[in-house]
């Protein structure tokens, strides 16, 4: 009862709108490998998976555990097409299943691996942050994590094709699984298989997708049930898609209005009166206007009268730190890649996308949007190292194969 009660509370914790919406990536690839490559590449894989035995401290007790990397056969029309690859933890110690829950997990991208979940945020193993919670120089290096959900939940992080060390068969068409629909399936068809080897029936299952890992997860959810009658006990979104403020609906600038506000009293770029403020104090209030006057005055559109339009754009700008004739210019509607260049365009700096504590440095201060995240090109470096070195210090799975923390995957 613990078990599922504590995990409701991670679910509802979890379920949230990320502060700052995913923006969809324009499909531009580049031009596929050969399918030849895939093949060999996908050959490099251990036939058998590889377990090991830990502990580590989660939640102020030592959870003993087993890890199993490894791979599971992606079928087409019963033709082994592909090989997805895994890391599993399971608690010891636990004789009845049906009262451990069951999590499988995922990123988004589309076209990362599951490495960002599995080791920043749930897994029992994460990167070392700085005391302010900033990723340090590479090489990266890991630490228990007392916020892992493994005291808790068993977990499975899925790396879909291309991703990781997932990858397609010799002779198989490289982007086969990079639709939406059929990335769906082709996870559908890991979770389906996995339950099944493992016995995992009877265990309460959950979803937690990240960014477009949850649009894989919605759909994930109607299909298991449709295709393969696997009736979930939960989705957990991390850092919801589909509220794109650029092109989203008025509600999106409400409540994407706080965020901006946090930032801006982050960096210093407030007047005195909010600046001086305690950040929870100051926030209560922006979060009130934002679902507010706000929200109703955008709503208004054409109807909105000049006097109601200026005094608006005079409290948005009080909060986020921008001038009130940029938030008159913008129609009262900052969208977000354009705060992230304009909040500190006068230093010659941006915002990060991911994390807007980061700041970075355009070489054109002039454009509209900044030209990279600099949360993520902080993180690249110490995830990668990390993940590498733990694949094949500690779950001793070594294969002479590229782990694809980015893939080349646009569904």
């Amino acid at each position: 009862m613990r078990n599922r009660s504590v995990l409701s509370a991670f679910i509802i914790c979890t379920f949230v709108l990320c502060s700052i919406p995913t923006l969809a990536q324009q499909p531009t690839p580049p031009p596929p490998p050969a399918a030849s490559k895939a093949g060999k590449e996908a050959e490099l894989l251990p036939d058998e998976p590889v377990v090991t035995q830990h502990n580590s401290r989660i939640n102020g007790q030592t959870v003993s555990y087993s890890a199993e990397a490894g791979w599971l056969p992606i079928r087409d029309d019963g033709k082994v097409t592909a090989k997805m690859f895994y890391i599993a933890y399971t608690r010891a110690g636990v004789d009845d299943l049906s009262a451990r829950p069951l999590v499988f997990s995922f990123n988004g991208g589309p076209g990362t691996a599951s490495v960002w979940m599995h080791m920043g945020y749930t897994g029992p193993r994460r990167v070392v942050y700085d005391d302010d919670g900033f990723a340090l120089r590479p090489p990266g290096n890991l630490e228990d994590n007392p916020h892992s959900i493994l005291d808790m939940a068993d977990i499975v992080y899925i790396d879909p094709i291309a991703t990781g060390f997932s990858r397609m068969l010799e002779g198989e068409e490289l982007h086969k699984y990079h639709g939406t629909l059929s990335d769906i399936q082709s996870v559908a068809e890991f979770i389906r298989l996995y339950i099944l080897r493992k016995d995992r029936w009877m265990s309460p299952k959950f979803l937690i997708g990240e960014s477009y890992g949850t649009t894989r997860a919605s759909g994930l959810a109607g299909y298991l049930l449709n295709q393969h009658r696997i009736f979930l006990n939960g989705v957990i979104l991390v850092s919801m898609t589909g509220l794109d403020v650029d092109r989203g609906p008025d509600i999106s600038y409400a409540t994407s209005l706080p965020q901006r506000a946090a930032t801006a009293w982050y960096h210093g770029q407030l007047s005195g009166e909010y600046q001086s403020r305690a950040i929870r104090d100051f926030l209560d209030e922006v979060e009130t206007f934002a679902m507010g006057d706000y929200l109703q005055a955008l709503v208004k559109g054409d109807r909105l009268e000049d006097a109601e339009r200026d005094a608006i754009a005079r409290r948005v700008a009080q909060y986020t730190g921008l001038t009130s004739d940029y938030v008159l210019s913008a129609n009262l509607r900052i969208d977000s890649r354009r705060f992230w260049k304009e909040l500190l365009r006068d230093q010659r700096l941006t915002v990060g996308r991911l994390d807007s504590r980061y700041i970075g440095v355009d070489k054109d201060a002039a454009g509209e949007n900044p030209e990279y995240d600099p949360a993520m090109s902080d993180w690249n470096g110490p995830f990668s190292d990390a993940v590498n070195r733990y694949l094949r210090e500690e779950l001793n799975y070594n294969p002479d194969l590229e782990y694809n923390v980015w893939g080349n995957v646009r569904p």
